[in-house]
């Protein structure tokens, strides 16, 4: 029997592969990670269009119990393990591939576009990233994302900010207060690393027919409106290619 990783895209139930779909709709069980992103439409639509139920995976069922489960089922059954964006873009993924394959269970990777290749959209060039951190909502005491911005300068590199999702809500940490965090850690820090000027580009639910793409200065992009869905915050190298700056000019 197999576990099989597919990726099924960022924005609704027909981003999936064709590849993919097949597998899923061979499967006996078919899980959904929901806990580092989510897809940009109803659950009951992937379910209509995969002909399955899907079981949602918290981190508990993927990080802890996942012996008693995933990987318990995988030993007699066709499991499907679904990832929105791509398989490995969250390390929790990697180790439950790397769990699977120590057990011997048979494993299978079916890849899809994720939100490191799709932010390309923006005109950056994906070669001239650098770090990629996460800003969590608990994030008093937290530095971080900060100090791999100041490296990632250092470096003429840009930075993508993951925003951190909220269960509850269904929805990601707002443009708006990741700068607000970035913002509150220079003031504390005092580095000139990050101003009221710098830079940045805002996006929300990249891959959809809304989604929604805002370049300008840290102060302006507060004022966005960037709605709900998953959102992240691209602050650009210094030292832009003539090109990037050309296309960063159409989301003014």
């Amino acid at each position: 029997m197999t576990l099989y990783f597919i990726g099924i895209g960022l924005n609704d139930e027909k981003d999936i592969t064709v590849k993919g779909l097949e597998l899923v709709k061979k499967a006996d069980i078919v899980y959904l990670e929901n806990y580092t992103s989510k897809i940009n439409c109803n659950i009951k639509y992937l379910e209509d269009l995969y002909g399955k139920k899907i079981i949602l995976a918290d981190r508990k069922l993927v990080e802890i119990d996942a012996d008693k489960t995933i990987l318990e089922n995988a030993k007699t059954k066709e499991v499907a393990f679904l990832v929105v964006g791509d398989v490995f873009s969250a390390t929790t993924h990697t180790d439950l591939y790397i769990r699977a394959r120590n057990m011997a269970i048979k494993t299978r990777v079916i890849n899809n576009a994720s939100v490191l290749t799709v932010v390309s959209i923006t005109g950056l060039q994906l070669y001239k990233f650098g770090k990629t951190p996460s800003i969590p909502f608990e994030n008093e005491n937290v530095e971080t994302p900060y100090d791999i911005l100041k490296l990632n300068q250092k470096n003429n590199l840009h930075t993508l900010f993951i925003l951190d999702l909220n269960p509850d809500t269904n929805n990601s940490m707002a443009v708006n207060d990741a700068i607000r965090y970035l913002l509150k850690v220079e003031l504390k820090r005092g580095e000139n690393v990050f101003k009221d000027s710098t830079l940045c580009i805002g996006c929300a639910k990249l891959g959809s027919l809304d989604q929604i793409i805002k370049a300008g200065k840290a102060k302006d992009l507060l004022k966005t409106d960037f709605k709900n869905g998953m959102q992240c915050l691209i602050v650009p190298a210094k030292n832009l290619h003539f090109m990037e700056e050309e296309a960063i000019k159409l989301y003014y």
